[in-house]
């Protein structure tokens, strides 16, 4: 009973984590990623499709992405897709070939996207420590009930705030290298 909580506050907890790595993938740092035009959707005979289902998506260089659609009457619906996105990116058609060039970020946007990065940061680590708060209320409830011991409960709670400080430490760790990511271009 105990290990499961524990278990279940520890895997969340790493969830959390690991969405805000993703969600700052997504985020553009003056390098070419392909996980920044991969949540777009392209209209696909009528059904809204994943960018990758449509196209190869490749990095040409440390500037530059290219999309190569597999049907031809795809190009221009993924390059409406491309400009209706908010990235403000400019796609460049050549035959079947869509490019897009990331131009270098000013020294303004790297400051605001530093801040983005920051809010993302403390939204995790509300996420953390509302994993543990439900940990916590659950412990409480065994107690309540008479299930586990006053020691059990404490012990618990003491490995639940371990895991607190090693996951709320890891976000800081992934906000502080993509800030450093971000400054470094």
């Amino acid at each position: 009973m105990l290990d499961n909580i524990k278990k279940d506050a520890q895997t969340r907890m790493q969830k959390s984590v690991d969405a805000l790595k993703h969600e700052l993938q997504r985020l553009r740092t003056g390098r070419a990623s392909t996980a920044l035009i991969e949540p777009l959707k392209v209209s696909y005979y009528g059904t809204d499709t994943p960018i990758t289902q449509v196209a190869n998506v490749a990095i040409a260089d440390a500037r530059s992405i290219t999309i190569t659609p597999f049907e031809k009457n795809m190009v221009g619906p993924v390059e409406k897709a491309i400009l209706a996105s908010d990235l403000g990116l400019t796609p460049t058609t050549v035959g079947q070939v869509i490019r897009i060039n990331l131009p270098p970020l000013t020294e303004e946007r790297r400051k605001e996207l530093s801040k983005h990065v920051a809010h993302e940061g403390e939204n995790a680590k509300v996420a953390v420590r509302n994993v543990r708060r439900d940990a916590l209320h659950h412990l409480k409830e065994l107690l309540k009930d008479k299930k586990i011991s006053e020691d059990d409960e404490r012990r618990a709670e003491e490995e639940i705030q371990k895991y607190t400080d090693k996951y709320v430490k890891d976000v800081d760790g992934v906000v502080k290298a993509k800030e450093e990511e971000l400054m470094a271009m």
